[in-house]
């Protein structure tokens, strides 16, 4: 049986300002030499809208006399969606299956690596994440972001935070409520963090830009990141 894990990409990290070409090309670089170590190995990449949808959304907000979270939702998520395409097609060779949209879709996984998006308002990236991981086995999601680790409060509010190696579910999930809002800025998204605690998963917070240190999580080497978990509760 295939080992897989799914990584939640930052779309912090694709799309910082304008398109990371650099980080991009050394990303797909990282994946074709995890799986061709790794024959029995597959990987599930789900992308994040990045700086196109939080343009586009604030372009909204000043424009719209009424603004919906819904419509902003679907901006974020087609967003996405475009960021996916991208990666997509720069690792075609791997990724026969066309990008994912509905995680809970019929759609064959006949590849060694599936790329995901935004799926529907309500939903961020991070619980399209969680919803794959449980439909296909995954033990662990790697939540890549522009974060190196998760802290004990928002160190831009509080000075006194501290970053963590490891966090319970139930403390992680103290910190960061329970209510999705398009743009929330969190380590992850609290709705997936309650799903992601009802199953028992594991989630690894770590700084995506670092390209060796996602290859010594992928290969379970120690790593620079915080691990949230029931082993830890």
């Amino acid at each position: 049986m295939a080992h897989v894990t799914v990584l939640s990409l930052g779309g912090s990290i694709i799309v910082p300002g304008a398109v990371d070409v650099s980080f991009i090309s050394s990303f797909a670089a990282l994946i074709r030499k995890y799986l061709a170590g790794s024959d029995d190995s597959r990987l599930i990449i789900v992308t994040g809208g990045g700086s196109t949808a939080r343009i586009y959304q604030q372009a909204y907000r000043k424009i719209a006399s009424e603004v919906s979270s819904y419509e902003q939702d679907l901006i974020g998520i087609s967003a996405t969606r475009l960021n996916a395409q991208l990666m997509r097609s720069v690792l075609l060779d791997l990724c026969p299956t066309d990008i994912v949209t509905d995680p809970t879709a019929d759609f064959l996984f006949d590849g060694r690596v599936l790329i995901a998006a935004g799926w529907k308002p309500g939903f961020s990236t991070d619980k399209d994440a969680v919803v794959l991981a449980e439909r296909f086995g995954a033990e662990q999601v790697v939540n890549l972001s522009n974060i190196s680790k998760v802290y004990t409060a928002d160190p831009k509010v509080d000075p006194a935070a501290e970053p963590v190696d490891h966090m319970g579910w139930k403390e992680f999930r103290a910190m960061v409520g329970d209510e999705w809002e398009p743009g929330k800025n969190v380590p992850f998204d609290p709705i997936a963090a309650k799903r992601a605690s009802e199953i028992g998963l594991q989630v690894i917070c770590a700084g995506g830009t670092d390209i060796e240190n996602t290859m010594a999580i992928l290969e379970g080497r120690p790593f620079i990141g915080t691990t949230i978990g029931p082993e830890w509760e």
